[in-house]
């Protein structure tokens, strides 16, 4: 028998399974897919940004969202529907605007993502995993003052809590990525955070996966994991798949399955409030690389991030709280598609670009769900909105809370500025 079987190979299961098979257990990984990273990992923007921490939830947010309710072009979007989930969801996330709960969620999320950020970098030098990754910071642009100055309380607030994330003039902001001298976009400022970085999240999962294998997990791919049973107060899977259709049990089962997992333990009155949020991308093949950035941003304006991945560009974003369905909606990628051309006009390659949607796991409050349920031996670790950032981290301290009962170094890392 395994001691641990993780369900779920994204970014978050995987990060799991390493720290895992790290502190001793025998691993086994599930999931649907064919390889690892290969659904919500798949085509995402890239980032490992500790500045890109900030919630949804904030005091300016419900009036943005109010406005933007008769837009489709919104780059946050809600489309109500008769899930009471949604409705539920919605709710607690209204609750969570206050500026004392959007503070404390601040830091919390701050702390998960900077920690999480040293952690991967400690794995990519430990293993050399190679996942076109730059070391070369994050540029937040903004296009009008009015957008600047309603962003200085989130980033004086990030500056109290220790990260270096610098107001720069747009001059700097070109200094820092030249290839913005092409746009045709007016940039009235910026801020640069250069602890940040970017890189392919799909890439560094397979990567870090094939490690996993080297350590002794094993990986059952194409196997769908059909449902969660009850043995008093224990919890067997049943799954179809590779391994054909049994039920299979361990010491430990824990759900990454991002924005499925809720719908997963619904059966078990397990309620996580994690629900799906779609998200695009595009990825465009350049033509003139030298024209294109190197340095990771982040268009505040229409919520989209840029990262360069090789000879591609990689533009993701917006956000659709509309149930469970991937359907592409060409148009919200055509206004990707759109912003880009018009920030990196003559990078080319735009009429070859490939879009991409996904569901992003979200609670209301931007922090994930990282615990033990009241089952003996099923745990959760899912509903990281900005799952990269925080997968290694998230992984690790639930190898922590199952190894040794308590995550330690997690409830020790401070940030540097965080009593201020």
């Amino acid at each position: 028998m395994y001691d641990s079987i993780v369900l779920g190979s994204g970014v978050i299961g995987v990060n799991t399974a390493y720290w895992l098979a790290k502190a001793g257990h025998k691993v086994l990984v599930i999931d649907r897919q064919p390889i690892p990273g290969n659904e919500t990992s798949y085509a995402n923007g890239g980032q490992i940004a500790v500045s890109h921490a900030d919630p949804w939830a904030k005091p300016s947010a419900p009036l943005s969202v109010i406005k933007d309710l008769i837009r489709d072009d919104a780059p946050l979007l809600f489309r109500p529907g008769m899930d009471i989930r949604q409705w539920r969801w919605l709710l607690s996330w209204f609750g969570q605007c206050t500026p004392g709960r959007w503070r404390t969620n601040l830091l919390e999320a701050m702390r998960l993502s900077a920690y999480s950020q040293e952690l991967t970098r400690q794995v990519q030098n430990e293993h050399q995993l190679k996942y076109q990754q730059i070391r070369k910071g994050v540029l937040h642009l903004y296009r009008t003052d009015r957008s600047l100055n309603s962003a200085k309380q989130s980033i004086e607030q990030m500056r109290n809590f220790g990260l270096n994330r610098k107001i720069i003039s747009p001059e700097e902001a070109l200094t820092q990525e030249p290839a913005l001298r092409f746009s045709n976009e007016k940039i009235v400022g910026a801020t640069y955070t250069e602890s940040d970085e970017s890189g392919d999240a799909r890439e560094y999962c397979q990567q870090l996966a094939d490690v996993c294998r080297e350590m002794g997990v094993t990986f059952a791919m194409n196997t769908h994991i059909m449902q969660l049973v009850r043995e008093g107060r224990r919890i067997h899977v049943r799954v179809n798949g590779e391994l054909g259709n049994q039920h299979l049990t361990a010491n430990h089962l824990i759900v990454c399955m991002g924005p499925w997992s809720a719908r997963l333990l619904k059966p078990l009155n397990v309620w996580p409030n994690i629900y799906p949020v779609k998200g695009y991308s595009i990825s465009v093949p350049l033509e003139y690389p030298e024209k294109a950035p190197t340095v990771s941003l982040t268009d505040e304006t229409n919520k989209l991030v840029f990262s360069r991945l090789g000879d591609e560009l990689r533009v993701a974003g917006t956000g659709e709280l509309g149930g469970y369905s991937r359907e592409l909606n060409v148009k919200r990628c055509d206004r990707i598609l759109e912003q880009a051309r018009r920030l990196f006009p003559e990078a080319g390659g735009f009429d070859q670009a490939r879009f991409w949607t996904g569901l992003r796991p979200a609670t209301p409050s931007g922090l994930p769900c990282i615990r033990k349920t009241r089952f003996d031996n099923l745990w959760i670790n899912s509903g990281h909105n900005i799952g990269w950032t925080m997968g290694c981290g998230s992984g690790k301290y639930l190898a922590d809370l199952i190894s040794n009962g308590s995550a330690t170094e997690f409830d020790h890392y401070e940030l540097p500025g965080h009593l201020l």
